[in-house]
This record gives C-alpha cells, structure tokens and sequence, in this order.
C-alpha cells in the first residue's frame, strides 16, 4: 500500500545569508517555500543516497527550474544526479524533476510533490513525500491535498519537524 508522509513545516527561520546566496531567490521569493523546496532537495539527496529513485513532482515548470537549480547548488560531495524530466541519459537519472499530469519516464520508489494537487499517478509510487508549507494560504491547499490522498486509500501520516525534526 502507498504511504504518504506529510512534513509539517516549522516556521521559517532562514538567515539572510542563506536567502541572498541563491540564485533562485528573488525580491518575491516565499520564505515558507523556499524552506519546502530545500528541504525537499535534501530528502531527495538521502533518497539518493538510499539507492532509491525520485520523482520530484512540481506545480510548473518555473518551480521545476527552482527545484534543478536548488539540486547544481549542492556541495560537490552531496551531488545529486538528477534532470528534469526529458532531458538526461536515456537510462534516467535517479532524481528526475517534472511538472505533467503523467509523472515519470520510468518506474521509481519515491515521490516528492511540490504540487497543489495530488497528482493522479500517485498511487505508482511505494513512498509519497508531501508537505505543509508554514503559512495559512499553503496550509489549506495542504490540508486539500491531504484529502485528496485519502481518497485515493493510501496510508497517511504526519511528521511535526518543529517537534521531531529529521537526523
């Protein structure tokens, strides 16, 4: 059965230099989403490193772009191979990064959404990774999303990372 672990997101504590470093970030750049999509490029890189492969689902391809970009920042020692979805080796690489309603090229063991929605291929995936951004106009877009899974009868969980945060 799928299992869908929601990350519930802390309030944001980013330093500026963190925020100013990025070249992804702008004057417009959300706090709260800029925190999700890190901590999304970091559980892509365990996943990664697990030998498990990733499907990193994203609303548009502007946050497709966003989340790649995030992925080249990555210290040469955590490198993730990764590529957006139709670009890369024939083979695949074990990150890909797409936007579409029909998900990846190949079969893989997680999914990370970034998506308002819950994608309609999720149930493909073993392991789904969603989450619940520290703001109230992403909060019920989440809680939506949430639904939307339970619907689909897939085993739901949360984890609170202001109270169990990761290793």
């Amino acid at each position: 059965m799928t299992q869908v672990l929601f990350y519930l997101m802390p309030p944001v504590v980013l330093s500026a230099k963190a925020m100013t470093n990025s070249p992804v970030v702008t004057a417009n750049t959300n706090p709260a989403l800029y925190a999700m999509h890190l901590l999304a490029c970091q559980l892509a890189q365990q996943a990664f490193v697990k030998q498990q492969w990733v499907y990193i689902h994203c609303q548009d391809k502007q946050q497709a772009h966003v989340i790649d970009e995030l992925l080249w920042q990555f210290e040469p020692s955590a490198f993730v191979p990764h590529n957006l979805k139709g670009e890369g080796p024939m083979t695949g690489s074990p990150v890909e990064i797409g936007f579409d309603r029909i998900g990846a090229n190949k079969s893989r063991q997680v999914l990370i959404n970034l998506a308002d929605q819950a994608p309609p291929f999720a149930v493909n995936f073993g392991h789904i990774i969603d989450f619940v951004a520290n703001d109230d106009q992403h909060k019920a877009v989440a809680r939506e999303r949430y639904r939307q899974y339970r619907g689909l009868g897939v085993n739901l969980q949360t984890q609170d990372l202001a109270t169990h945060p990761l290793n």
